[in-house]
């Protein structure tokens, strides 16, 4: 009986339990008052303010869609759209495939102290605050006096002008990224690696299978639902990226690293055209839901349940 009461409303209501009602309440209000004042009510104000043309100093214009039709022609929307894009593609591939061979290797017959000390290195950076972790890339990737130019010198490749260049600026990005968040990537692959079952690696021995035909025919099949976590989650960050780029590169040189959300930050803080960056921010929230639905319909056909 006491089990059916949590789903009968007029439980709930009845005089003789209102005050187990008001102290349910109590404690679920601070959800639902932050989820409406931090997630909700901005969402619906983007939402109505990308049909407007508001600066935040003179009353909003009612636009219709000239703010999507803006969108359209915009030549730098397009620029950072390419380079949110491409840093996407790169950062998603590095950090989904480094982390997955980092977790096959690691999940090797090591002595556990050493496999500890490893997997806590690689995890560590995922802990340490972007912020921190730009300034000191921002050291590392110097032309003149920084650590990565100097090993390149020893080796005779030479310098490379890393935040300078709009060749590499990205490129620089993509490092930084890969490197702060592998350690994630290995951790929850190492989590599906030890949920596989030993006797489909014991029957591929018995089936003459090396190494390499093990590792493609049974390890890649049943770590598919773990790849297809990460990639979908990796897939969504990566278009969310803005702290990195702004101290690492502020979006230059020119526009050569600036991503969607820097863009957004520019246009509405900046410029003052709130109009205009709520708009932007629904065609990347467009994007980002049209690629996540692209790898949900596309999962069923590579990714395999036990």
């Amino acid at each position: 009986m006491a089990a059916s009461t949590s789903f009968n409303l007029g439980y709930w209501f009845a005089p003789e339990n209102r005050s187990e009602t008001i102290a349910g309440l109590c404690f679920v209000l601070p959800v639902v008052v932050g989820f409406a004042v931090f997630v909700a009510g901005p969402m619906i104000a983007t939402f109505v303010m990308s049909f407007f043309y508001y600066d935040l100093l003179s009353p909003p214009e009612f636009a219709g869609l000239g703010n999507f039709a803006w969108a359209l022609e915009d030549d730098r929307l397009a620029q950072v759209l390419k380079n949110t894009g491409f840093f996407a593609v790169f950062a998603v591939l590095g950090n989904v495939g480094l982390g997955v061979v980092l977790a096959v290797l690691l999940n090797r017959n090591l002595p556990a102290a050493l496999r500890y000390v490893y997997r806590a290195a690689y995890f560590f950076p995922s802990l340490v605050g972007l912020i921190f972790v730009a300034v000191i890339w921002q050291f590392l990737f110097q032309r003149d006096i920084g650590i990565i130019n100097y090993y390149l010198n020893k080796v005779g490749i030479g310098s490379v002008s890393w935040l300078s260049s709009p060749d590499m600026a990205l490129y620089s990005v993509i490092i930084l990224d890969v490197w702060k968040n592998v350690g994630f990537a290995m951790l929850i692959a190492m989590a599906g690696l030890q949920s596989i079952s030993n006797e489909y690696y014991d029957a591929a021995k018995i089936d003459g299978a090396g190494a390499l035909r093990t590792f493609w025919s049974v390890t890649i099949p049943l770590l598919s639902p773990t790849i297809f976590f990460l990639l979908t989650y990796t897939t969504i960050g990566a278009f969310k990226v803005f702290e990195s780029i702004v101290v690492l590169t502020n979006g230059g040189p020119g526009d050569a690293s600036r991503s969607m959300v820097m863009y957004i930050y520019e246009t509405g803080f900046k410029s003052l055209e709130m109009g205009y960056a709520s708009a932007i921010s629904l065609i990347l929230l467009a994007i980002i839901v049209a690629l996540t639905a692209i790898q949900f319909i596309l999962a069923k056909y590579w990714t395999f349940y036990e």
